[in-house]
Order: structure tokens, then C-alpha cells, then sequence
């Protein structure tokens, strides 16, 4: 419902390469750092995004989105659902191409106002998941 082929493969093949992950940190443990290192493998550069604003996987990591001094074309959220909406909007605001939001993580709202606002948007999915998928002919 919130994720069609479509859009998807929009998102992964035409957005741009440069996913800001909000919510990546140095935690192995955590959903995000394995799914970072899968978008790596695949050529996406990954921008680590979490108050820490650790380094991870050999990139700079930010505080916030506006940090970032360079264009974002995709933003992959790794946030509670309840945090998800303010980080769509900061999307809006520093001009990304798309939204992604991993499984789990569900803002009706946040969802319609992104799109609105003309950005492809994605949500409860994950694209460590679809790639692979895309790769082989999906």
C-alpha cells in the first residue's frame, strides 16, 4: 500500500546514490548498520545521520540532516514511528528526492505530506531487502 514496484524502483535506480541513514550508528547490532553496509555493496554512498555523529562504514556521520554539507538525494529512516514524521519533513526542507521508510516505521500522515510536497516515498519496507531483488530482474 505504501510501496509500489513503481516507486521503488524509482527510488533505488533514479533517486541518486547518496542515502542519508538517520538512526546509523557504530552498533553492529542495530537493523541499520547491516542494512547501510548492503547499499554500500550495491554503490549507494551512505551517510551516517544519529546525534553521535559517529563515523560508520568508512563515511562522516552528522547530528542532523541540515548538517550534512552536501546534497542528499534519498533519506532512509531508522527511526520510531513517533520521531519518523519530524524527519520526513526535514527531508522536505534540505531538499532530498525521496523518502525511505524501513519496516516497521509507519506515519500515515508524514507519508501524505512527503508526497505531497513531491518526494517518492516509501514505507514499511526495507531496500537492503528489495536491491538484491531489483539486481535479479525484479
Amino acid at each position: 500500500m505504501y510501496a509500489d514496484e513503481e516507486t521503488i524502483r524509482g527510488i533505488l535506480q533514479d533517486s541518486g546514490d547518496t542515502w542519508a541513514v538517520v538512526g546509523l550508528s557504530g552498533n553492529r547490532s542495530r537493523a541499520a548498520y547491516g542494512v547501510a553496509e548492503v547499499l554500500q555493496r550495491f554503490g549507494k554512498r551512505v551517510v551516517p545521520v544519529h546525534p553521535k555523529a559517529e563515523t560508520v562504514h568508512g563515511e562522516q556521520g552528522y547530528a542532523s540532516l541540515a548538517d550534512i554539507p552536501f546534497p542528499v538525494d534519498v533519506v532512509d529512516v531508522f527511526v520510531n514511528s513517533d520521531l519518523a514524521g519530524g524527519v520526513a519533513d526535514e527531508a522536505v526542507a534540505v531538499g532530498a528526492k525521496a523518502v525511505w521508510f524501513q519496516l516497521g516505521v509507519v506515519d500515515e500522515a508524514a507519508f501524505a505530506r512527503t508526497r505531497e510536497a513531491g518526494l517518492a516515498m516509501v514505507m514499511d519496507r526495507c531496500p537492503a531487502i528489495e536491491i538484491p531483488l531489483l539486481r535479479n530482474g525484479y
